[in-house]
């Protein structure tokens, strides 16, 4: 994969930003952002199933250092929090934000500022959190940005529940994806994902997504300090109680073409939002269970990454 000498969207004509904008013009209303294809017709004020309207809204942005090393280095990673989620995740431990939508409407040239202030202020990049229903904003914003110093890497930080068209609209903007997976593609899996996250073709929307993500950056690729600039790190949270879903999606994972991609196993699962009322996701991961996904992972060869240890 080519090493780039900046972030990827500095390379963009004015053509290209034109294609691009009038791309996610087309697909934000009616919405076709996001493998439900609600069709909310978002212009007009009404809101889609991810609860996104007319307007980007944002529940926090800040310096981070609780991300991965490569992304939250010394200086932190510039995390934009964006309201409402494409899934309906029980247990999601941002449940204010991606459930019930909290924050404060920003407008384009608002949002541009936000990107700018956080590189000012030594953010190692910008980190778009569940950003897809609001790409259309977001690449506006950027096009900004970029005209007025925006010199960092993007990153996409997505659960993964993406359409792989939209993904490709991408190629040119953001320079590293940081997107989940899951669930896996047994029946079992596809029951939880629907049960748990309200989406059962979750493993068939973010298998070839995540496919797109990989083709356009590859392994993970990091600057002299460390720092991501370039790739794609799969992040896979274990669910108390369904470590077979773990297994599967680690097999997933090593018989794909994003086998190359690094790997983020975390541990960190707490009961939050709907799951305290969820047995077993009513509690914290066990030391076997944290080791049977572990144990797995290693013998599948996936060692390139992070593995979260238990408290």
């Amino acid at each position: 994969m080519e090493r780039l000498s900046g972030p990827s969207y500095l390379a963009l004509d004015a053509a290209a930003w034109k294609r691009k904008r009038e791309f996610f013009a087309a697909s934000f209303s009616p919405c076709r952002l996001c493998p439900r294809g609600c069709r909310a017709e978002r212009s007009a004020g009404k809101q889609g199933t991810c609860h996104a309207g007319a307007e980007a809204r944002i529940a926090s942005h800040n310096l981070h250092f609780g991300e991965e090393p490569p992304f939250s280095g010394e200086r932190g990673s510039g995390t934009v929090f964006f309201s409402g989620c494409t899934l309906k995740c029980l247990f999601c431990q941002n449940y204010p934000i991606s459930q019930f939508a909290h924050g404060e409407p920003h407008s384009v040239e608002q949002l541009a500022g936000v990107f700018l202030a956080l590189q000012k202020r030594g953010a190692h990049n910008i980190n778009l959190v569940s950003p897809t229903p609001y790409l259309r904003h977001v690449v506006d914003a950027l096009e900004i940005a970029a005209g007025r110093g925006l010199r960092i890497p993007f990153v996409y930080n997505t659960s993964g529940y993406e359409r792989a068209e939209v993904v490709a609209q991408l190629q040119g903007i953001i320079d590293v994806y940081l997107p989940d997976l899951k669930y896996g593609p047994s029946a079992e899996a596809r029951r939880l994902a629907r049960e748990l996250s309200g989406a059962g073709d979750y493993f068939d929307s973010a298998v070839p997504a995540i496919a797109e993500m990989f083709r356009q950056t590859g392994p993970l690729q990091l600057d002299g300090e460390g720092i991501a600039v370039r790739g794609t790190v799969i992040r896979h949270l274990i669910i108390p109680g369904h470590t077979g879903n773990s297994v599967e999606v680690l097999h997933a994972i090593a018989a794909s073409p994003f086998r190359g991609a690094w790997l983020s196993l975390m541990s960190q699962y707490f009961p939050a939002h709907l799951a305290p009322d969820r047995p077993p996701c009513d509690r914290r991961l066990l030391p076997e269970e944290w080791r049977r996904v572990r144990d797995e992972a290693l013998r599948l060869g996936l060692d390139e990454g992070w593995f979260q240890e238990l408290d």
